[in-house]
């Protein structure tokens, strides 16, 4: 009997001091508090993770941003958010030629896919932002988007007990404030990494080179070899392999021969400058096959469309044109067979655990 109580004590001693545990501490600064630290998977074909010192990611915070990027309490009616223009089955992107606001008004540019966004260093099809934190309270400011001022942003969430809450378990503060719903969303962001693709199968030599056919060989081959040696000669602008188009090739932005007048200046509209004229983000290429209309304006609505243009439509008299497209000198005239290789290759950048993984999805 003494036995079995001691056991019992014991047993009551070992859970109490369990109980007592810590929890893992987050130190941002001189500031330390329980949080959950958040491991992202890197894989070693990779470059190293480029995470926000003043920001680390834990498990409360990626969750803050991925409430706070599905919740329609960020528009000013409460009707739209983030994921509105960003559909995960579409690459995170939206399948509309422009996105429509909360007003009805309509937008200028199709809105750009969303992954691997930390080895980004500009933001938006003309470059305006220079971090995913400064990116993503613009769209909600926009008029012709979730159009809510940040003061009124702040208040309606500080209401929500919800919030209040997830907010305090992130950052272990009771004030909310522009700063920090940008880290919450940021954190979230970060972690919507895409590297699962067919052809990161091949890439990573994981697998035979069975995983992508014969045709999407030959574009792959197109793809990355130059004009001179018979090549489609994609890959000087869509390079860092295996990224294909997280891209540091003219600071990311460039002019690919779309137009000879601009009616949208880009990149040169931000700058002011003459030689940045008609100069646009260079997309990644990543899950490209779902993420169609293409090109900022949405002109194309197909990927053979896209591959058409390249080969057959490039505008060489456009100022400020790319000089690895200007040094073709001529169209390239792909065959048949040809293009109908490359829209096979692009559709090997597809990773569909990425359009499906539920770490994405709405949380409500």
């Amino acid at each position: 009997m003494i036995r079995k109580i001691s056991l019992t004590a014991f047993i009551l001693v070992l859970l109490i001091m369990k109980s007592c545990t810590k929890d893992p501490l987050v130190k941002i600064g001189s500031d330390s508090f329980a949080a959950t630290p958040y491991t992202l998977v890197h894989q070693p074909w990779y470059p190293p993770f480029n995470l926000p010192i003043d920001n680390p990611l834990t498990e409360e915070g990626v969750m803050l941003g991925r409430m706070l990027f599905h919740d329609p309490i960020m528009s000013g009616d409460s009707t739209m958010s983030c994921a509105t223009c960003h559909r995960q089955n579409k690459g995170f992107s939206d399948p509309r030629k422009v996105s429509q606001g909360i007003t009805g008004e309509l937008g200028n540019r199709n809105a750009m896919p969303l992954h691997n966004l930390m080895w980004n260093h500009l933001f938006f099809w003309d470059g305006r932002a220079k971090s995913i934190r400064e990116q993503v309270l613009i769209p909600i400011q926009a008029h012709n988007e979730m159009n809510l001022n940040l003061f009124t942003l702040v208040k309606k969430l500080s209401r929500s007990p919800r919030y209040q809450t997830q907010f305090k378990k992130a950052f272990n503060t009771n004030e909310i404030d522009p700063q920090y719903i940008a880290k919450g969303l940021e954190q979230f962001l970060v972690t919507m990494i895409s590297f699962n693709a067919p052809i990161d199968k091949l890439w990573n030599r994981t697998d035979t080179l069975n995983v992508i056919d014969v045709s999407a060989l030959r574009g792959l081959n197109l793809f990355m070899r130059p004009t001179q040696d018979g090549g489609a000669d994609c890959f000087h602008c869509h390079s860092n392999i295996p990224f294909f188009g997280i891209t540091s090739v003219n600071g990311s932005m460039s002019n690919n021969g779309l137009d000879e007048v601009f009616t949208d200046k880009g990149f040169g509209s931000i700058t002011g400058r003459f030689e940045d004229m008609g100069k646009f983000k260079i997309p990644s290429l990543r899950n490209v096959a779902v993420t169609a209309p293409y090109m900022h304006d949405s002109r194309f609505s197909t990927l053979e469309e896209v591959i058409d243009f390249y080969s057959d439509n490039i505008k060489f008299k456009s100022p400020n044109l790319d000089v690895n497209i200007a040094s073709h000198n001529a169209q390239l005239n792909l065959n048949i067979q040809q293009k109908a290789d490359l829209v096979e290759f692009l559709k090997t950048l597809t990773d569909t655990s990425y359009l499906n993984n539920p770490a994405f999805k709405s949380p409500f």
